[in-house]
């Protein structure tokens, strides 16, 4: 399937404070089928904002048939351009990570399943991702009840009150509200998403009641996703397999119209 590479800049008025931010637009396009519709996904970045290893991610996922949405996060302190894989780079995401409001994170997300529904060729069926930073994002976008599924990827603070968001964000307290089908994946060795808050997020989804399938890699580091050898943490294998799991989630819940759940409980025979 072909791609159509676009940008939108949308108003924001989040914490009382007018400005505009950027959301890059990946649409898949097949010749002589101009009438062709699709799901829309919201894809968050890493604390870098959209960068080459982000742009390549939206693009596969747009390959396969899904309207992509990335919204630049920082667009309260910097513009759209993406942050470099370095030190100053890196030292500027987690300061405008802190910086930037809960209420200017949700304004972002509400933005961009806004501007995915305003496109014609939309189904209204909309989904997120991300990866990092995003992936927490992308399981806070989740709460919206306009959300149908969501794949986080190594959900950076959603249980990690040392690094910032997660010291202010409740999102995890508030996952019962959540009607989305979930897929979290983790890689074992992940640090910034240690194993006991690993465990934290389970158990309290859980509870939660929420509708979720949960994977941990054996030996991934965290970002191991990103293919970019900047911290040597790309494992191009096990990315294909978890590209895999969302092209599952999303094709069942995003691309097929299932209907309204029939209520009853599903009844398993404990029988080998």
């Amino acid at each position: 399937m072909l791609i159509q590479e676009t940008h939108k800049d949308v108003a924001t008025k989040a914490d009382g404070k007018d400005g505009s931010m950027r959301i890059f637009l990946f649409h898949p396009s097949i010749p002589n089928y101009p009438n062709a519709r699709f799901p829309g996904v919201v894809c968050f970045s890493e604390i870098y904002q959209v960068t080459g290893p982000v742009a390549r991610f939206a693009r596969q996922i747009a390959g396969q048939g899904y309207i992509v949405a990335a919204p630049s996060s920082y667009h309260e302190f910097t513009g759209p351009e993406a942050l470099a894989y370095d030190g100053p780079g890196t030292d500027a995401g987690n300061e405008y990570k802190v910086k930037k409001t809960l209420a200017g994170y949700d304004e972002d997300s509400s933005l961009a399943i806004t501007t995915l529904l305003s496109l014609k060729t939309c189904t209204g069926r909309i989904g997120s991702t991300g990866m990092c930073l995003g992936g927490h994002l992308a399981y806070r976008c989740a709460l919206d009840p306009r959300i149908s599924a969501a794949v986080t990827y190594f959900a950076t603070d959603l249980h990690s009150a040392t690094l910032g968001l997660g010291k202010k964000d409740d999102s995890l307290a508030r996952a019962s509200e959540m009607k989305a089908e979930l897929a979290m994946i983790h890689g074992t060795l992940d640090n910034h998403v240690p194993a006991e808050g690993r465990d934290v997020i389970r158990k309290t989804l859980r509870e939660k009641g929420v509708i979720f399938s949960w994977y941990e890699v054996a030996g991934a580091q965290h970002a191991f996703i990103r293919d970019e050898l900047s911290k040597n943490r790309y494992d191009p294998a096990i990315t294909k397999i978890c590209f895999e799991i969302l092209l599952e989630l999303f094709g069942r819940t995003l691309k097929l119209d299932l209907g309204a759940h029939d209520g009853v409980e599903q009844k398993i025979e404990d029988i080998c």
